[in-house]
């Protein structure tokens, strides 16, 4: 045990770093959801820009929040480094959906395709599982945090194979006009991005429970 660890475990710890995360996981996973409510009729591109907007602005309140936090405590339940990065890393998953849901305003996405809403269901389905996989970190349940993190790679796989193909569609169509490639394009690229950043999260939280557990 070195030096870091030893005084890591003979001093109170600040266990709410947790919460910062968890409640990080659980906006993500509402954004999603906001989003995959493009699909119901009547519900505009506005709208879920502007719900999802209110979200990431709540999220960014968390990153600032856990930064803050960080520079007054001196002992931390794990790595300052990694708490930084999950935190980073989940901001990034909020943001890109948040980005998805502005580009759908600013390109003119009146209804989303069903490759859009194949991929929200799959960041939707990320999400959930990281929402229910960071409060593992407290517990210190690190075999379970592995079986999550197996779950959400296998969805990862999938959904880029819903982007590629989508993606293939799109160039192979002669009927698709460029503006209609660009926008459709655009908006699937940041959903893919957003559920490969859910990946990103489940490796480092892959990382946390090997170095952990």
């Amino acid at each position: 045990m070195n030096l870091d660890s030893i005084v890591r475990f003979l001093l109170p710890k600040e266990d709410h770093f947790y919460d910062f995360l968890e409640k990080q996981a659980a906006a993500a996973h509402e954004a999603a959801q906001v989003f995959a409510r493009f699909r119901q009729e009547g519900v505009t591109a506005a709208t879920i820009r502007e719900d999802v907007q209110k979200i990431e602005h709540a999220g960014d309140a968390l990153v600032h929040g856990l930064e803050e936090a960080l520079a007054k405590t001196f002992v931390t339940p794990i790595d300052r480094e990694d708490l930084q990065k999950v935190s980073a890393e989940l901001d990034d998953v909020l943001d890109l959906t948040n980005g998805a849901a502005r580009v759908c305003v600013l390109f003119g996405v009146t209804r989303p395709t069903q490759p859009m809403m194949d991929l929200v269901d799959k960041l939707v389905e990320c999400t959930l599982v990281l929402k229910t996989a960071v409060p593992l970190l407290r517990k210190h349940k690190y075999s379970e945090l592995i079986e999550a993190v197996r779950v959400i790679k296998g969805l990862e796989k999938e959904a880029d194979t819903i982007f590629r193909d989508a993606i293939g569609r799109l160039f192979h169509d002669d009927a698709v006009d460029a503006k209609k490639l660009i926008r459709e394009r655009e908006v699937l690229d940041d959903l893919e991005k957003a559920v490969d950043h859910c990946d990103h999260v489940a490796s480092t939280l892959a990382n946390l429970a090997v170095k952990h557990g």
